[in-house]
């Protein structure tokens, strides 16, 4: 019985393997054909060179970054990265159904993540970041249970951080770092308790940090800076005992820190929170963090001292308390530099922007030897500079400016052959520059000036071969700039040996520096005439050579050769020759100074000439003509000398020459007025019967479009005041530059937006004139009604005469203006038959009439929209190039982005906010990292009146009770939130134009009279 039981098994054995095991082959060869299909389809996608491998000569398990499982040869890993692979990821990706780890990183993709990446449900891995992918995390993903890492870092991605993150309970790494994320935090994150890193960084995320993610025991790595974060860190976070990590670094988080952050954060790596609110004592308990590698604690308002028990961090590298007002300026503020020479892994030391005071120990040579940034710059120490600073030998920057070192230069300053930079200006250090200065041979930028050096320049500066900056001015140097020394700096990009005493002349070696930018040699003793070989610095965009004794011409070169001059100053020396009108040709030059010379002649009046406040001529007594506004006196001409008598044959010829000479004359000016005119194109505004106006009558209305006339000019063309005996009010005239690119499309554009529309905060078009000048030229140009308050960029910052902004224009006239420009841009938005895009809201096109009623002008890049009023997705249009003004483009419209009204949203928010701090959005203090919006953003509510403009509240100043203060503070909020929230990132987030004029209203009812 038991032998035929063995017998039927065996038979039915080879039956199954006979019936069945071809059709599994089949099967699994069709699905290893399928991911085949699904690989090189997409991911080649247009790029075959990229990939050489992925041909068919081999089979696709072995072509490059594919790994197969043993078994069924499907794909299990897909691992490329930094490639130029390209292309998008197709739905025929979620074929790859038994991948476990797909890594395309940096290898240039573009488009969505595909909603079929949900099917891949044995996926443990996904990492696509270093892409240019957009658009959502897509929903689908939360199918794929079984993943365990999502890095999805630096794209483009949008939209909200999904909540079903929190349902993926095998999740450990989720890297969402520099993208377009909005929204807050959901708070379901807390239920994964796998989570090992979160990295949300760079984006735009905002609310408070939920407190459930104090439930993640496993975290090591929260990463959250550069958002729009706020409130208190939760005090749930401090049950975090695994972190390594703790970046909070700009946001707007306040409250303190806790004082027992050993307890809390026992495995702490890294503990940033720059550049917030926090407030507070130092952490005195951060000593017993004994793994720490980071501390930083920059830009914010902590208080105290600093405990001496710092020493305890033997693993420390990184210690910042830069900018956070620590010390005030007494003896014992650096006591704790002992405790940090038990660091022995330290190499980054930030103490900059505090009130430390007194001297520096000499046992600061006993820091750690592997030392390579040293900040100490803005303090009140005192005291001289140990010699002991050059055992750190291993220092690339010394920063320790403006403070009160006095005495020399230690020679051992020498031995820090590694540095690249030094900084110690602005000190009280005397004596002469040390010559082993020159034994820094990597010095990129050495700075000295502000002290009281003196002596002779040591000619060992010439070893400094990498040196890019050096700061040397305001000083007591003396001597002869040295010879064969600074040509060898062949990479300077600035040198300043302004306000010294050096004597001699310029030597011509200094021809050699191709690339320098700014040359600063005013305020010495020089003599002899401006070498020749200057010539070769083409580079140069600033030559200061005033206070000195330089003499004979202004060179022809400077104007001929140095094209980049965009300050030029010569004054205060002993020139002596005519001014050349080559400099007429220097198109960026916008300060010319010659004054306290001995120039004569006449004065030129192009270029930089044209404008009274771009030059300074004074103290030159024999100069004569140049632009009306400098009152010079006219230029007599030469008379005639007197002839011999001329002989009778040589009489008869001239009487010859002459008549034919005349004949011809004649008959031109005859042909000339004879002749058919240019056929006009009858203008908009004529064809809606505005008046028509000649080319005549507009060159007599402004004095022949004299410079005493110009009240301004544009991209396009020059504005001029005149009068016309037709208008009752004086007119603006806008004559477009037809050279200029785009000018003629402007003129249309202009003249289409205006002679339809009229509004009360519209600039009104009286007519357009399209004729011909008297050289039979095309002529063009726009009449407005003039607009006698200027516009709104010289009220808040004066104009390029430098006269004096409006110091009245105060918060209730602001708003009113506000209130203006925003029924203006609601009317071309939602009240006219088509929708109008301005295209170019910014403060020099909002001009102001007697009354202080605030008028849009400048239509010039308008354009029209089809569609719906108020702000569909429809209604926009793809432009190809960039238009508007630098600070005020909405980050939309770059090369072919979208034109649209919440566009002119964005650029009114920038207004707003221009007017609420005084600041353009161009102003020095914003860079990558800063903008105008978020410079308002961080600040309130509780510092509005920290970036206010102070003139704003000149109104205010004598009622200054605590109710009034209090409203003032709360009107000044609301109208800082309407110019976020109008020049926020996303078109989406922005405000609607109606909303604008409510919460304009509301503040204007609040705000005391």
């Amino acid at each position: 019985m038991r032998n035929s039981m063995m017998f039927l098994f065996c038979f039915a054995s080879q039956m199954l393997v006979y019936y069945f095991i071809p059709s599994t082959a089949a099967a699994l060869s069709l699905s290893s054909q399928t991911d085949k299909l699904a690989l090189k389809e997409k991911l080649t996608n247009g790029v075959p060179d990229s990939l050489p491998s992925w041909n068919e000569s081999l089979h696709f398990c072995e072509w490059q970054g594919v790994t197969c499982g043993r078994r069924h040869m499907r794909v299990s890993a897909l691992h490329l990265e930094n490639q130029t692979l390209g292309g998008t990821l197709g739905p025929s990706l979620g074929n790859l159904t038994f991948i476990r780890r797909l890594k395309l990183r940096n290898v240039n993709l573009h488009g969505e993540i595909p909603s079929q990446v949900g099917r891949l449900k044995r996926l443990h891995l996904l990492d696509l970041s270093d892409n240019n992918l957009h658009g959502e995390v897509p929903m689908e993903l939360s199918n794929c249970t079984t993943i365990k890492g999502i890095f999805l870092g630096i794209n483009r991605l949008t939209g909200r951080i999904p909540k079903w993150f929190g349902s993926m309970m095998q999740l450990t790494q989720l890297n969402l770092v520099a993208n377009n994320l909005v929204g807050t935090i959901p708070s379901s994150m807390g239920n994964v308790s796998s989570l090992q890193n979160i990295s949300l960084g760079q984006n735009h995320l905002k609310g408070r940090i939920p407190c459930s993610l104090g439930m993640l025991s496993s975290l090591k790595m929260l990463i959250l800076h550069s958002n729009n974060l706020s409130g208190e860190i939760p005090h749930s976070l401090y049950n975090l005992s695994n972190i390594q990590v703790f970046d909070l670094g700009l946001n707007n988080l306040s409250g303190s820190l806790p004082t027992n952050l050993n307890l809390v954060f026992p495995n702490l790596i890294a503990f940033l929170v720059s550049t917030n609110q926090i407030s507070g004592p130092f952490p005195f308990s951060v000593s017993n963090l004994t793994e720490l590698k980071m501390f930083d604690i920059s830009y914010n308002s902590l208080h105290g001292t600093i405990p001496l028990t710092l020493g305890r961090l033997n693993k420390l590298e990184w210690f910042n308390i830069g900018g956070v007002n620590f010390g005030n300026g007494g003896a014992h503020d650096l006591d704790f530099l002992s405790s940090l020479t038990n660091c022995t892994q330290l190499s980054m030391i930030y103490l900059f922007n505090n009130n430390f005071g007194g001297v520096l120990p000499n046992l600061i040579g006993n820091f750690s030897t592997h030392l390579r940034l040293l900040h100490m710059e803005s303090n009140q120490i005192h005291g001289v500079i140990p010699e002991t600073i050059g055992q750190l030998i291993d220092l690339t920057v010394l920063e320790i400016s403006n403070n009160l070192f006095e005495g020399t230069i230690p020679e051992s300053i020498g031995k820090l052959k590694n540095l690249g930079i030094l900084g110690l200006d602005g000190n009280k250090l005397s004596g002469k520059i040390p010559i082993v200065i020159g034994n820094l041979t990597v010095l990129s930028e050495l700075g000295l000036s502000s002290n009281k050096l003196e002596g002779s320049i040591p000619f060992t500066i010439r070893n400094c071969t990498k040196l890019q900056k050096l700061y040397f001015y305001s000083n007591n140097l003396s001597g002869d700039i040295p010879n064969q020394t600074f040509g060898y700096l062949d990479g300077l990009i600035y040198l300043g040996l302004a306000n010294n005493s050096l004597t001699g002349p310029i030597p011509s070696e200094f021809g050699n520096l191709k690339q320098l930018s700014q040359l600063y040699l005013g305020l010495n003793k020089l003599s002899g005439e401006i070498p020749r070989e200057l010539a070769s610095c083409l580079a140069l965009t600033v030559l200061g050579l005033g206070g000195n004794f330089f003499h004979g011409s202004i060179p022809l070169f400077l104007g001929s050769s140095l094209r980049s001059l965009e300050i030029l100053d010569l004054s205060g020396n002993n020139f002596s020759s005519i001014i050349p009108s080559e400099l007429e040709n220097l198109t960026f030059l916008n300060t010319l100074d010659l004054s306290f010379n001995n120039l004569y002649g006449e004065v030129p009046t192009r270029g930089v000439f044209s404008k009274i406040s771009a030059i300074s001529l004074t103290g030159n007594k024999n100069l004569c003509g140049g632009i009306p506004q400098l009152k010079l006196p006219p230029c007599l001409k030469v008379p005639a000398k007197k002839h011999k008598r001329t002989p009778k044959k040589k009489l008869i010829l001239i009487s010859v020459i002459g008549g034919v000479v005349i004949s011809v004359i004649a008959f031109t000016i005859v042909h000339f007025l004879t002749r058919k005119p240019k056929r006009l194109s009858s203008s908009p505004s004529l064809i809606n019967g505005s008046l028509r106006v000649t080319y005549g009558e507009l060159h007599e209305a402004t004095n022949g479009f004299s410079s005493s006339n110009l009240v301004g000019t544009g991209s396009f063309g020059s504005v001029y005041k005149g009068s016309i005996l037709y208008f009752e009010k004086p007119i603006a005239v806008k004559v477009l530059n037809l050279e200029t690119r785009g000018a003629a499309k402007s003129f249309i554009a202009e003249c289409n937006a205006l002679g339809k529309m009229k509004h009360r905060n519209l600039v009104k078009i009286l007519t357009c004139c399209s004729s011909v000048d008297y050289n039979g030229e095309d002529f063009k140009a726009i009449v407005f009604e003039f607009m006698p308050s200027g516009n709104l960029e010289n009220l808040l910052h004066g104009n390029e005469d430098h006269e004096s902004r409006n110091l009245n224009l105060n918060f209730t006239q602001r708003l009113d203006i506000a209130l203006d420009v925003a029924h203006a841009l609601d009317y071309l938005h939602n009240d006219t038959e088509q929708v109008v895009v301005h295209c170019d809201v910014k403060p020099s096109n909002v001009l102001l009439d007697d009354d202080g009623v605030a008028h849009l002008g400048d239509f010039g890049l308008a354009r029209f929209l089809h569609g719906a009023t108020e702000y569909s997705s429809k209604n926009q249009v793809i432009s190809s190039t960039i238009k508007g003004t630098i600070g005020y483009i909405p980050p939309e419209n770059g090369s072919g982005g979208m034109v649209s009204p919440q566009g002119d949203i964005y650029s009114y928010g920038i207004l707003l906010l221009e007017m609420l701090t005084g600041k353009r959005p161009t102003d020095n203090i914003f860079c990558e990292n800063l903008s105008l919006h978020k410079f308002c953003k961080m600040k309130i509510p509780e510092g509005i009146l920290d970036i206010v403009d102070p003139c704003l509240l000149v109104s205010f100043v004598e009622d200054q009770t605590k109710v009034v203060e209090s409203s003032i503070k709360e009107c000044l909020v609301m109208f800082a939130n309407i110019g976020i929230a109008c020049s926020e990132e996303f078109p989406t987030q922005r405000m609607l134009t109606k909303d604008i004029i409510v919460k304009l209203l509301e503040i204007k009812q609040k705000l005391p009279c």
